[in-house]
């Protein structure tokens, strides 16, 4: 899995049983180099010649995903399967009918000598659906109780719910901005890649004009299903919104704004949307961030907050199980995706295999 952080690779030994289940036998991290990050963001906006440089990049993505499966194997050697391939997303947009996601899943394939599953999203879209977010289906395989109704809140560079009732239907969708806005300011202002436990963050004040402006976001109006990315949440559109205060703010001051934000559009959606709950769990990127999750936990008292480490898996590696599990979907020809979650017109085989 490579998500829309931009930080890097992250790889893990599953193995599944035939009901479905999963157990992680190993995991892998392999940071982006930093001039590859560089190409990727560059890439989200329309370039000259792009469509070369896209590719050359989707070369350079599948030998770091080679990389991570040797890295995997050599500590952890046996008979594998598949690869379950998300690639990096360049584009997501589902309401112009695709989704874009590189990575070169054939080259991948000649690398390692294993079949390579990929390309999830875009049967979902053909059906009409979001093609996002498609953990849900994971996260109600593994992580749903027959007696609590939990949230499963991935923290990513997007953030997603996905709604576990004890009874009634699964749902999941993107709630706004994870750490996309968080990164992408204090990258600007201080050159490094995220902000540590929300440091920068806590040291800041909350702006209650430019909160309440970026609360506007025409994205946080309707209900699910719905997706989001890049394309919604960027610098331009931050830009946009602080030039239209008429008033300066401070740039850490800014950033305490846009922790605010995230956690305050992930509770409200919490909130509207999802009436009963009784647990909230956090993965990601996000629940590393300790003035992110105590805000969250301020923000819904009612509900117990953890990370999913409290259910036997570790944050970090929930989902790139998720893509295992999808690979493993489409492998025995069983749908991948929840209507519910993506609004597709029904479910669907996700995915398309590159044998080895």
């Amino acid at each position: 899995m490579s998500g829309t952080s931009l930080d890097g690779v992250d790889a893990v030994l599953a193995e599944t049983d035939p009901a479905g289940g999963i157990r992680l036998l190993h995991t892998h991290y392999l940071p982006y180099p930093d001039t590859l990050r560089a190409q990727l963001l560059t890439l989200h906006r329309p370039q000259p010649d792009e469509i070369h440089l896209a590719a050359c990049a989707g070369n350079e993505l599948a030998r770091l995903y080679a990389r991570a499966t040797k890295a995997v194997l050599e500590a952890f050697p046996g008979t594998i399967r598949a690869i379950g391939s998300h690639g990096q997303t360049l584009r997501h947009r589902p309401a112009d009918g695709y989704t874009l996601q590189i990575g070169n899943a054939a080259l991948l394939a000649e690398l390692t000598g294993i079949t390579v599953i990929s390309d999830f999203r875009s049967r979902d879209i053909a059906a009409g659906g979001q093609g996002a977010p498609l953990v849900p289906a994971f996260h109600a395989q593994v992580l749903q109780h027959p007696g609590i109704h939990r949230v499963i809140a991935n923290i990513g560079g997007i953030a997603n719910l996905t709604d576990l009732p004890v009874n009634g239907t699964v749902r999941g969708w993107d709630t706004g901005p994870g750490n996309m806005l968080l990164d992408a300011w204090i990258r600007r202002h201080h050159g490094t890649h995220y902000d540590r436990d929300g440091a920068w963050a806590a040291s800041g004040t909350v702006h209650s004009a430019l909160l309440a402006a970026l609360m506007k976001h025409a994205y946080l109006i309707p209900s699910p299903p719905k997706s989001a990315g890049r394309e919604q949440f960027n610098l331009d559109w931050l830009d946009a919104t602080l030039n239209g205060l008429g008033e300066a703010v401070d740039a850490v001051d800014v950033q305490a704004t846009l922790l605010e934000f995230t956690a305050g559009s992930l509770a409200d959606a919490v909130q509207r949307e999802c009436p009963g709950a009784q647990e909230l769990y956090l993965c990601g990127g996000g629940a590393h961030n300790s003035a992110l999750t105590q805000r969250i936990s301020a923000l819904l008292p009612r509900l117990r907050v953890a990370t999913t480490a409290a259910l036997g898996i570790d944050p970090d590696w929930v989902e790139a199980l998720a893509f295992a599990w999808l690979a493993r979907q489409t492998l025995h020809h069983v749908p991948g995706n929840l209507p519910a979650v993506t609004g597709a017109r029904g479910r669907r085989i996700l995915g398309a295999i590159y044998p080895a």
